[in-house]
């Protein structure tokens, strides 16, 4: 490529997150950056937009990098529905969102921003890659990710499936592990779990009746494949997602419905 790559990037973590900074610095590396972010967390808000109220979208200076910014006050599809319409010079090249504070494996990909972010992109023809590493500290360390952050973003900008129009999506994950414990990278399926959740019942002084969400995350999956695994020992997970939630074994199955149903509706 004899320009530079134009590099979205973006989060649910909010513009000022420890990993979104770590994010934007590796990425300067690679390309020209543009940063459409949260102006504050977005996590669990799935692939919500913002449809009743306004939203705003300011330049901003965080730091001294090359990159130029935006703060939004909506949410992580917001800020890529923003930045491509309005606010890029061009559609990007590759749109990377993270690095989250926490994990994104298995069935979490469901709730989160930071995935949402990345399949909104590829719904407008974008490649597009969420990173996330398993530790919610707000300072925990990320230097350990640059290696494989870096890795994966070149792949996608420079490998022969995005050259043949195939949008790839990737949802990788990153062991809360030392840089020499890492033991490298495993393609895996998405794990089989849910979270046994409950509602804690509180009061407020006012009595009042408030909830906190709480539960336990329950892995029905032990096979090897999956990213579970992949992760409990000692790997960076990465998993290709599409938006497509059509369940292709279940639609075969319906279409076989065709001719009974057609033989029972002409009996009436």
């Amino acid at each position: 490529m004899n320009k530079k790559p134009i590099i979205l990037v973006t989060n649910d973590d909010g513009i000022v997150a420890p990993g979104i900074r770590a994010l934007i610095h590796f990425m300067n590396l690679l390309g020209e950056v543009y940063v459409v972010a949260p102006s504050k967390p977005q996590s669990g808000v799935g692939h919500g937009i913002t449809m009743n109220t306004v939203l705003y979208c300011d330049s901003v200076k965080i730091d001294n990098g090359n990159q130029k910014e935006w703060k939004c006050s909506g949410t992580p599809v917001d800020c890529v529905k923003l930045a491509i319409s309005d606010i890029l010079p061009r559609k990007p090249d590759i749109c990377v969102s993270g690095i989250n504070h926490g994990s994104n494996s298995s069935i979490n990909i469901m709730y989160s921003g930071t995935v949402s972010a990345v399949l909104e992109a590829s719904i407008e023809g974008i490649p597009s890659v969420g990173f996330s590493l398993l530790d919610f500290d707000w300072n925990a360390d990320f230097e350990p990710s640059k290696k494989y952050v870096c890795y994966i973003v070149k792949k996608i900008l420079y490998n022969s499936i995005t050259e043949k129009k195939t949008i790839i999506s990737l949802n990788v994950n990153i062991p809360k592990l030392k840089k020499e414990q890492i033991k490298g990278i495993r393609i895996c399926r998405q794990a089989k779990s849910k979270w046994k959740e409950s509602f804690d019942k509180r009061y407020n002084p006012k009595g009042r009746t408030y909830y906190w969400l709480v539960g336990d995350f329950v892995n029905f999956d032990k096979k090897i494949d999956t990213d579970e695994w992949a992760l409990k020992n000692g790997y960076v997970s990465v998993v290709p997602i599409q938006f497509d939630l059509t369940n292709y074994t279940i639609l075969n199955i319906l279409k076989s419905w065709n001719l009974l149903l057609f033989f029972l509706f002409s009996l009436f």
